[in-house]
């Protein structure tokens, strides 16, 4: 018998290859199912969550554009195949990921849709190697794209239809430089102006512009706090935003701004646009810092002066100094709080197996059961709907077996997801429904015309201010969407936990 001799792997630290942010396991597996002859069976496994970011009504699901591009140019090179015989996978399955190209089909909510537990915001059906390797990198990047977009919202004052002027300002306490781009265009969807960040700008165009002015280094370097305001001005005579904390805010900072602006007008006379634009203040207490500068910069008809706010700052902070203290800045800088989403920094999506397909064409649902009835999973290949109310907001969010047809103007039953609700099987005529599951991908090849940011920020605008019910919009204990089942995706469901864990589900 012929010794088979393994290379070994040199770690190349200037490698990459997005289809290799994997987790091992996920090879592990695929590897023994293609020893047991199951490389063509076609899977089919959901992506979904279980809870809200921070216990609210609603999030946000985003990341489908770049899981889509990313599994269009999905392959193995080389390196990755050197790697995983080093890392003991079968010589067959080594050469076959050689030439593998995706040929799957994704379905998904759209980017941008309003979203809600336990249904189903990305579908993927593709032969195994395909569905099962492709885990990590799907819940990566919409667990994160989401987690931001979901958080931006809120910041930028969509959920409560208090629109504030947001400036995405975490970079430097991303998590990483990929967090910081993906993060950078996450806000931007959720109601975000602009971005602290270059490359985001350079990567997604003037959709993510990146803004700044300057750090308290600047006015440091210089002799004086008003060398280093005349520096600024004469170089950009166009766009003059100070910082007014670096010594002192209203000993130094505002008497040097007003004879900043006051030498503009002497310099510029003619050219209103040659003017002090806004103020930024980083320290202190924000609210009180507001009111004394209005109030000052008013006094000397300074009103075009607008002010800015930035120190960790959140959704609450800024609710808080506008609503209780009457002090709303024009504008807001928020870093870290945003761009990790602090006060919930995990968004819990999983992808599960929910369907094995037959030669015959049909599905065998699979189920995961647990001990715990919250976890068992919806299984069959599913379908989403939304159905909408007179108004037009939506009523309640449908699973149903993917060939099942819900129709406007006809009765359906439906079965409360809430194990907890009173009434739970309920009868509806939908006035409107939707299907929340689009083709992105079929066999392998682009089945939709993804938007552009602009486009994609305005649905996420549009369907808080007029699609969404205001109670789940709230941001303290907010009404609970209502999730329903099919009474076909429901007795699914209760058999196969009956069958496989011998209880029920009630």
């Amino acid at each position: 018998m012929n010794k088979i001799v393994v290379e070994p792997y040199l770690p190349d630290e200037e490698y990459e290859n997005p289809a290799m942010i994997t987790d091992f396991y996920e090879f592990s597996m695929a590897n023994a199912l293609f020893e047991h002859g199951y490389k063509d069976t076609i899977m089919v496994f959901d992506m979904f969550y279980r809870k809200n970011p921070d216990n609210l009504g609603y999030a946000i699901s985003a990341g489908q554009d770049k899981l889509t591009k990313f599994l269009l140019n999905y392959h193995f090179t080389d390196q990755d195949v050197r790697y995983l015989r080093y890392k003991g996978m079968s010589e067959g399955f080594c050469e076959y990921l050689r030439n593998y190209r995706w040929k799957g089909t994704m379905y998904a909510l759209k980017e941008g849709t309003v979203c809600y537990p336990q249904v189903p915001m990305v579908r993927i059906e593709c032969d195994m190697v395909g569905a099962v390797l492709i885990e990590t990198y799907l819940l990566q990047t919409m667990n994160f794209h989401s987690l931001i977009t979901t958080k931006a919202t809120r910041i930028s004052g969509l959920n409560t239809h208090t629109p504030r002027n947001v400036m995405e300002f975490g970079t430097r306490r991303a998590q990483g430089a990929s967090a910081s781009i993906d993060g950078a265009y996450a806000s931007i969807l959720g109601g975000c102006i602009g971005t602290a960040n270059c490359l985001a700008e350079m990567k997604f165009g003037a959709d993510v512009p990146a803004v700044g002015t300057v750090a308290h280094s600047f006015i440091e370097f210089f002799p004086t706090e008003m060398d280093a305001f005349r520096a600024y001005a004469e170089t950009y005579p166009n766009n003059v935003s100070l910082l007014l904390d670096t010594y002192n805010i209203f000993e130094s900072g505002l008497p040097n701004l007003i004879k900043l602006d006051d030498e503009m007008i002497a310099k510029y006379p003619d050219d209103p646009n040659k003017r002090v634009k806004s103020a930024r203040i980083d320290s202190g207490d924000l609210a009180h810092g507001y009111k004394r500068l209005r109030k000052a910069l008013d006094a000397v008809g300074k009103s075009y002066i607008k002010l800015v706010a930035s120190n960790s700052l959140d959704e609450n902070k800024m609710a808080s100094m506008e609503r209780y203290e009457g002090a709303k800045f024009d504008s807001y800088g928020v870093g870290e709080k945003l761009i990790t989403s602090a006060t919930d920094p995990v968004f819990g999506g999983v992808y599960k197996l929910v369907a094995v397909k037959n030669p015959d064409g049909t599905y065998t649902p699979k189920m995961k059961c647990s001990d715990s009835a919250s976890k068992a999973i919806i299984p069959g290949k599913l379908m989403a709907w939304r159905v909408f109310d007179a108004e037009g907001k939506g009523q309640c969010d449908v699973i149903s077996m993917d060939d099942e047809e819900i129709k406007e103007g006809e009765p359906i039953d439906l079965i409360n997801l809430d194990y907890d609700a009173f009434d739970r099987e309920v009868n509806i005529t939908p006035v409107r429904v939707e299907k929340l599951l689009v083709p992105h991908i079929i066999d392998g090849e682009l089945a939709i015309e993804l938007p552009d940011i602009k486009t994609k920020k305005e649905y996420i605008r549009d369907q808080l201010t007029y699609k969404v019910w205001e109670s789940e919009l709230r941001p303290q204990m907010p009404h609970t969407h209502y999730v329903d089942l099919t009474p076909k995706v429901s007795q699914c469901r209760e058999d196969m936990y009956m069958k496989f864990h011998g209880g029920n589900l009630r």
